[in-house]
């Protein structure tokens, strides 16, 4: 029963979310397609670009599409990659790694870690042609993990009764409706070590690092910046302002200027992590109730 009341409750939470706070949000965006104004025509004399990575990396497709439009403006001459992330999927961290690796052989690309830039958000930095932190910045976490839940009492408690066909004896690997098999975790160990095996390889060929010596600066530590510094993971202690500055002075441009990124699409961007924190904490607090294994 006390299962049950924690999905409902949860359930509960999202909806009134939802009915309390979207005709807001409706109101808001309205109010922005009328009153805010068009920031296109300071853009188009712009000559240097900041590109924001924040929050868990699931989805790279909107950050990746501006790193390629900023590698095909031949007006920008420079990109300041300003990120806080605690990572997120291997698959998408990498895709802007390569990304950001195209963009530098073009142009000159500065990354500056605001706050975390630990797992998938330092891959996708790596490659960059220097990176500067915050000196309260948390660097590193180079490591992979796989997690998943075993829910098969909460099946049986519910009555449920799982039924599938498969062909390969792994296809079901990695479910959360059984507890897995030694086979299966040694499969999955498997995959783990082999994309932590490219992670770390990545990171020392960009970085300049000793792969012999992986333990030291990867293994999954997070680092203050001070640290992460002596060993090598970034280039320099600074803030926002030097971060620019050191971008200008690569791209060689002596009247900066500086593509604004389009309020609407920031309040967007603002609304969309505001509601992805709500609903995570809100799953967060319902899987503690119902105490699931986690691995």
């Amino acid at each position: 029963m006390q299962i049950l009341k924690c999905f409902f409750n949860f359930f509960g939470k999202i909806i009134r979310f939802i009915n309390t706070y979207f005709k807001t949000f409706v109101f808001l965006f309205i109010v922005f397609l009328i009153l805010v104004p068009n920031s296109a025509s300071k853009s188009n004399f712009a000559n240097l670009e900041r590109i924001d990575l924040k929050g868990e990396i699931f989805d790279s497709s909107k950050v990746l599409e501006r790193i390629i439009n900023a590698k095909n403006d031949d007006n920008i001459k420079g990109v300041l990659f300003v990120i806080d992330s605690p990572g997120g999927s291997f698959a998408p961290s990498m895709e802007l790694a390569l990304a950001i690796k195209n963009l530098k052989e073009k142009k000159p690309v500065v990354v500056y870690a605001s706050g975390t830039m630990a797992s998938g958000s330092y891959l996708a930095g790596a490659g960059a042609n220097k990176i500067l932190a915050n000196p309260a910045s948390f660097i590193g976490s180079i490591g992979v993990i796989m997690q998943g839940v075993d829910i098969s009492e909460l099946v049986n408690t519910l009555g449920i009764k799982e039924q599938s066909l498969q062909a390969g004896e792994f296809k079901s690997a990695g479910t959360f409706t059984r507890a897995w098999t030694a086979e299966e975790k040694k499969y999955l160990q498997n995959l783990i070590n082999q994309s932590y095996d490219l992670f770390t390889s990545y990171v020392a060929k960009e970085r300049g690092l000793n792969l012999d010596q992986k333990d030291t600066w990867a293994n999954a530590r997070v680092f203050l910046a001070k640290e992460a510094k002596d060993l090598k993971l970034i280039d320099e202690l600074s803030d926002y302002e030097n971060a620019k500055k050191e971008l200008e002075h690569l791209a060689g441009v002596k009247n900066p200027i500086w593509k604004e990124e389009d309020k609407l699409d920031r309040f967007l961007d603002k609304l969309s992590i505001s509601s992805s924190n709500f609903i995570s904490k809100t799953i967060s607090n319902a899987l503690k109730g119902i105490n699931l294994n986690t691995f």
